[in-house]
């Protein structure tokens, strides 16, 4: 009977161990103790937000070159939880993973879960967010030049606007987006002085938020020309607000990250452009970046990945 039941439980719990894996966890490769066995890297890494289409494609770009260099991964959804994100790390330094990537969601309380892993001899690396904590050591920030990226989306603002009053749709908490905000009020002031910033309000990020955020500033400012949404979100909520209004196409309104829907809405002439990031890259040249780690070669603190823009006149380049 005994031999009867053990022979029911091991597919049981086979199956279950499946189910485990495919709510917020990933795996590319076998489990953590079977990769140090068999001398096999295994990196965890803990997303901020993976239902966004940003980390979708940097995951993307991670399992391509872990791929190349034989690397597992551990992919795992924070889902805006700090707390959430603090018990993943705790779960990858049980697990006894070879090195850690985040994207904090919290860049000032992710400090003592890197300074956990420090304890454990873990090197810790992030990706697109940076750690502002005074605890713990981070090996290397991974991330789009910000700064540069924001440059670009003033200088678009700039040839839209020319002259008059424009908005930003912000979330300042984040340190990638002090980044964008700070790249695009430089722009702002050497390329077009007569523009001027009359609203910055923290919309979170979030589509609901910024268009909620744009009606109130639309009423309190009627004769606005422009807006920045410091991502995708952000400018898609404020196009919501700008359709209800009916004032579509006659204020200009630049995103950030040139996601399919935002491309759409350039083409349709909807939103005048975006500083277009490259997840992709930022994902893969993070797995580079850990393998020379890895090789014994010392990475700079920070690996910037540079920013484009898209517009209009950017379909019509891409089309055959």
């Amino acid at each position: 009977m005994k031999r009867a039941l053990a022979r029911i439980a091991l597919p049981l719990a086979a199956a279950a161990g499946l189910a485990a894996c495919s709510h917020g966890t990933s795996q590319s490769s076998a489990s953590p103790a079977a990769s140090a066995a068999a001398g096999r890297k295994t990196i965890g890494v803990s997303i901020q937000n993976r239902e966004a289409q940003f980390y979708q494609d940097m995951e993307s770009g991670m399992r391509s070159e872990a791929a190349r260099y034989g690397y597992g991964l551990i992919v795992v959804d924070a889902s805006r939880d700090n707390a959430k994100q603090q018990s993943q790390v705790e779960d990858f330094i049980s697990k006894r993973v070879d090195a850690i990537v985040l994207t904090p969601y919290d860049s000032q309380a992710i400090g003592s879960a890197i300074a956990e892993a420090n304890s454990a001899n873990i090197p810790v690396f992030t990706a697109d967010i940076a750690s502002t904590s005074s605890q713990g050591h981070v090996v290397a920030h991974i991330a789009s030049d910000n700064v540069q990226g924001g440059f670009e989306a003033g200088t678009l603002i700039c040839q839209a606007v020319k002259a008059g009053s424009i908005a930003i749709i912000d979330e300042p908490e984040v340190t990638s987006v002090q980044d964008r905000v700070k790249g695009f009020k430089a722009a702002i002031s050497q390329r077009c002085p007569s523009v001027t910033i009359v609203a910055d309000v923290d919309s979170g990020g979030t589509r609901d938020k910024a268009s909620s955020d744009t009606g109130d500033i639309l009423q309190a400012h009627r004769d606005l020309k422009g807006i920045f949404g410091i991502n995708d979100d952000s400018a898609l909520g404020a196009l919501a607000a700008v359709r209800a209004a009916g004032l579509t196409g006659k204020i200009a309104i630049v995103g950030y990250d040139a996601t399919p829907e935002a491309r759409d809405a350039i083409g349709k002439g909807e939103m005048y452009g975006d500083a277009i990031q490259y997840p992709a890259k930022i994902g893969s040249t993070t797995i580079d970046v850990i393998a020379n780690y890895f090789a014994g070669k010392k990475p700079p603190p920070v690996v910037k990945i540079g920013v484009g823009t898209f517009t209009k006149a950017s379909l019509s380049q891409s089309s055959p």
